[in-house]
């Protein structure tokens, strides 16, 4: 299977474990999205040189994997497909920042710190809307924005996104494959590697073109009619007003420092 064909699969499987009758799965979908939209904010807000202080706020992300029962290898492979982005971003912070920083008896470049501080918040933000789309579902997320008071336009263009990247992606497979077959195995060239995206651009063209005709065709008005329409609850305000509560908590107290303080003092 090539790398397409398993990131597509990927993808597909995170969407459809909303499909599955989990704790996570019968949160409102919208409660769902003001936490997660909380917690990366959250997550932002801290300072650049943060390590330890982002640790606590890791338990949003374990517990709504737990709840959707969701499989720690698969989030954990999903993570690692987007881990390079991160790693690019921090890379030359150790070389431009290198003013020392005291790192209990260590004295450390402060560059490795904000870098270590970029993955950390990385993997927190990331996991979390990963987790938020195992728990919604693209459809059941696109609908609780709408809900929201999102513009139609964001949500049909979140929605017809995800759609037509499966359509998208198996074009690409198909001419990666031909390519393969007509090429003996031989690995693609950089001379070959322009000729292909412009003729799989011109593809995308033509498809896109075809749908928006089928769609005309079939009475489409620019409104994505999407399900989703459960009534809040009151368990949906107190998922929301507890983790609130818990990110202002952390974002306010040092719960590390305030820990080993404690734990220094019982001693």
């Amino acid at each position: 299977m090539s790398r397409v064909d398993a990131a597509l699969r990927d993808l597909r499987s995170l969407d459809a474990l909303a499909a599955r009758d989990t704790p996570l799965a019968r949160v409102d979908a919208r409660a769902l999205t003001v936490t997660t939209l909380a917690f990366i904010v959250t997550v932002v807000s801290f300072d650049r040189y943060a390590v330890a202080a982002l640790l606590p706020l890791a338990l949003y992300p374990v517990a709504l994997a737990a709840l959707g029962d969701v499989p720690a290898a698969a989030l954990l492979r999903k993570l690692a497909v987007a881990a390079p982005f991160a790693v690019m971003v921090g890379l030359f912070n150790p070389l431009l920042d290198r003013a020392p920083m005291a790192i209990g008896s260590v004295d450390i470049a402060a560059g490795w710190v904000s870098f270590t501080s970029i993955l950390v918040r990385f993997a927190l933000t990331v996991s979390a809307a990963l987790l938020l789309v195992a728990g919604t579902g693209m459809n059941g997320l696109a609908a609780a924005l709408r809900r929201l008071g999102m513009p139609r336009v964001f949500t049909a263009q979140l929605t017809f996104l995800f759609r037509y990247a499966f359509v998208l992606g198996g074009e690409a497979t198909r001419m990666a494959t031909a390519r393969q077959l007509r090429g003996n195995g031989r690995p693609m060239r950089l001379a070959e590697a322009g000729p292909m995206l412009g003729h799989l651009l011109l593809r995308a063209f033509a498809r896109a073109e075809r749908i928006h005709q089928a769609m005309r065709a079939r009475g489409f008005d620019g409104e994505v009619r999407l399900l989703g329409g459960r009534r809040w609850q009151a368990r949906d305000t107190l998922f929301v007003a507890g983790w609130c509560v818990w990110f202002a908590l952390v974002r306010t107290v040092d719960v590390p420092q305030w820990l080993g303080w404690l734990m220094t003092g019982a001693t």
